[in-house]
């Protein structure tokens, strides 16, 4: 697996300051918890285990999003999204790692049309709401 990407080439390369929108962070994180409570909704076997995993990437991306965009930054890879977590939360190591498998993972089945399985799913995805919470908790309160 590839490493993340390293932050301080992020800053140069990938990160830009903006001004926090907060309105528009309080709608981000209104379209992931719908998408959260959508993906609750599907039925979980093996032919929908990958949409669903897709739909928890896409879930913590958007929160890695909001959270940066509340510290003044936007990013144009989701590589520093996740360097971003990693270089200022370095108490969620596996967090951080989680979610870059996960990022790979979520490639993996977008580019290569991998099929996950659902015992992947249903032994991963605790974490996954555990990140998720995580990052409202860091939105709310950093």
């Amino acid at each position: 697996m590839a490493e993340i990407m390293d932050f301080e080439k992020c800053k140069k390369e990938h990160l830009k300051l903006v001004e926090p929108d907060f309105d528009k962070i309080k709608s981000i994180v209104k379209v992931a918890e719908i998408r959260l409570k959508a993906i609750k909704q599907i039925q979980k076997d093996d032919e929908t285990a990958s949409i669903i995993v897709e739909g928890y990437y896409e879930i913590i991306k958007e929160l890695l999003v909001a959270l940066l965009l509340k510290n003044g930054l936007k990013s144009d890879n989701h590589e520093c999204l996740i360097s971003y977590f990693k270089h200022n939360h370095q108490d969620n190591n596996y967090e951080v790692m989680t979610i870059h498998q996960l990022k790979n993972i979520r490639n993996r089945i977008n580019y290569e049309g991998i099929l996950v399985k659902q015992s992947y799913l249903e032994s991963n995805e605790p974490e996954f709401n555990h990140i998720i919470k995580k990052l409202n908790d860091l939105i709310r309160n950093e």
